[in-house]
């Protein structure tokens, strides 16, 4: 499911879509940035994975293709910076606040380098992130020069524990 981002309202008090392309909003000359759905590594890796050995228990069922009434499971993208995702990092510490081309620039570092995955739950019915978790490879020197997994920044918006969202 794709959606653009929300109309955001310019000094001139027009929203950008009546002044700019497609999703472009103006900044600071000549700087602008883009926030869309544009995933931030291929969502078909989701889909793809192999589900069945996995050891936790869920009831009511669930799974990564079906959350819950009104949820999804998908990777990050930067319009996601409009729907909360900071409100649920700020769950598990201290977040400062981050400009959004500055978020952007990470987002496309971290697209470019593939090696982090950052997915999202997403409630569909509020357009809002609930939930949000990142594994991120690491390359290493030992072990015959190894790639290790770790999984971090795993929090579930407080409205929605008791879920098993963070399980999956």
């Amino acid at each position: 499911m794709i959606r653009k981002a929300p109309p955001v309202r310019l000094e001139s008090g027009k929203e950008a879509a009546e002044e700019l392309p497609s999703a472009v909003y103006q900044l600071s000359p000549p700087l602008a940035m883009i926030l869309d759905d544009t995933p931030l590594f291929d969502p078909i890796m989701l889909r793809d994975l192999d589900w069945s050995q996995n050891m936790a228990k869920f009831s009511p069922e669930i799974s990564p293709l079906n959350p819950g009434d009104g949820l999804i499971m998908r990777p990050l993208c930067t319009a996601d910076f409009n729907r909360g995702l900071f409100k649920v990092l700020a769950q598990l510490t201290k977040v400062d606040q981050v400009a959004p081309e500055i978020f952007i620039k990470k987002f496309e570092h971290m697209k470019q380098t593939g090696d982090y995955y950052t997915v999202v739950i997403e409630d569909t019915h509020l357009g809002q992130v609930i939930a949000t978790a990142t594994l991120i490879i690491e390359h290493k020197f030992i072990h015959s020069c190894a790639k290790r997994g770790r999984i971090e920044e795993v929090v579930v918006s407080d409205e929605c524990r008791g879920k098993q969202l963070g399980k999956l």
